[in-house]
C-alpha cells in the first residue's frame, strides 16, 4: 500500500503528468457538458396544443386538447404549458385568443376567478367607462387596439359657421373595441368582425364633458386618432388639451349644481 502511494506521489509531482491529468479532465468536463446540452436539445417530449380556435374567456375542454411532440428545450424556453393537466377545465385570458394548432402558453391560460376579469375591472377610483360610437374607418381598419393610447379630437361648426378641429383630450386608454353584439373585435382570428363600440377609461370629469359632447348632437363628431407605436403603448393619464374647445361644449350645456339657479317665488 506504502509503494502505491509513493508511486501516485511520484505521478502527481511530476509537472508534465499533473498538465496531461488537468487537460484530461477539462476534456471530460466538456464532454459531459456538451453531451448534456445535446441531449435537452433532441429530447423529445409530449406537449398539448389546441385543435380548434379557442377565444377569451372560452373553458378549455378535452375535446379541444391534441397532442405532439417537440424538442423539451423549447418548450421550457418559450413558457410552453407541457402537461395537459394545467389546461383542461381552465380558461383562456381575457383578451388573448389561442389560434388552431397553436401551444398553450402559461401566460394565456387562467383559473374562472381570473377570466372573468377585465379591462373594466381593473379601473382607477374616480375614473368611468366613455363609449364611443365607431366604425372601420373610424378604427383606421382596425389598427386601434385594447391597451392602446390615442388622443380624441373633435370636429364642429361654430355658431358663426366657422370651423372647429382640434384634440380635446390626449392620452385617453382604450378599454376594448366591440362589435354590435358585444364581441371583442380582436377576440378572434377566424370571425370577421366590425367595430361599432370603442370604450375608454377616463376621469370622471371628462366623463362629463365627453357626454355633454355627444348630447350636444348632430354638427360635432368625436374622433380617436392613434399616434405612434412608442405613445401608444406608454402608460399616461388623459388631460383636456384644448381649453377653447371645451369652453365651447361647456357653452351649449348648463352644470346644474352651479349655473342653473331656482327661483325662490316659483320655483323654476
Amino acid at each position: 500500500m506504502g509503494n502505491v502511494k509513493e508511486e501516485i506521489k511520484k505521478v502527481l509531482s511530476n509537472k508534465n503528468t499533473l498538465t496531461i491529468l488537468i487537460v484530461l479532465a477539462g476534456i471530460v468536463a466538456l464532454y459531459a457538458i456538451y453531451n448534456n446540452r445535446v441531449n435537452q436539445a433532441v429530447t423529445m417530449i409530449r406537449v398539448p396544443y389546441a385543435s380548434q380556435e379557442i377565444t377569451s374567456r372560452m373553458q378549455i375542454t378535452s375535446d379541444m386538447i391534441g397532442y405532439t411532440e417537440i424538442p423539451k428545450k423549447i418548450a421550457s424556453s418559450l413558457g410552453i404549458l407541457t402537461n395537459a393537466v394545467n389546461v383542461n377545465g381552465n380558461y383562456v385570458k381575457y383578451g388573448n385568443t389561442i389560434p388552431e394548432n397553436s401551444f398553450f402558453y402559461a401566460s394565456m391560460i387562467v383559473d374562472f376567478e381570473e377570466a372573468i376579469r377585465n379591462e373594466f375591472s381593473d379601473m382607477k377610483d374616480g375614473y368611468t367607462a366613455y363609449n364611443l360610437e365607431v366604425d372601420i374607418d373610424s378604427t383606421y381598419g382596425n389598427s386601434i387596439y385594447t391597451g392602446n393610447y390615442v388622443d380624441l379630437y373633435v370636429k364642429a361648426v361654430d355658431d358663426n359657421d366657422k370651423i372647429i378641429f382640434g384634440r380635446l383630450i390626449e392620452g385617453i386608454k382604450v378599454l376594448a373595441v366591440l362589435d354590435n353584439d358585444g364581441n371583442d373585435v380582436f377576440e378572434s382570428s377566424v370571425d370577421d368582425r366590425t367595430p361599432r363600440q370603442m370604450w375608454f377609461s377616463v376621469p370622471d370629469e371628462i366623463y362629463t364633458l365627453l357626454k355633454k359632447t355627444e348630447y350636444i348632437g348632430s354638427g360635432i363628431d368625436v374622433m380617436p386618432i392613434p399616434r405612434n407605436a412608442s405613445y401608444s403603448l406608454e402608460e399616461r393619464e388623459p388631460v383636456i388639451d384644448s381649453q377653447y374647445i371645451e369652453n365651447f361644449i361647456l357653452s351649449k350645456s348648463i352644470n346644474i349644481g352651479t349655473d342653473f339657479q331656482t327661483s325662490p317665488t316659483t320655483g323654476q
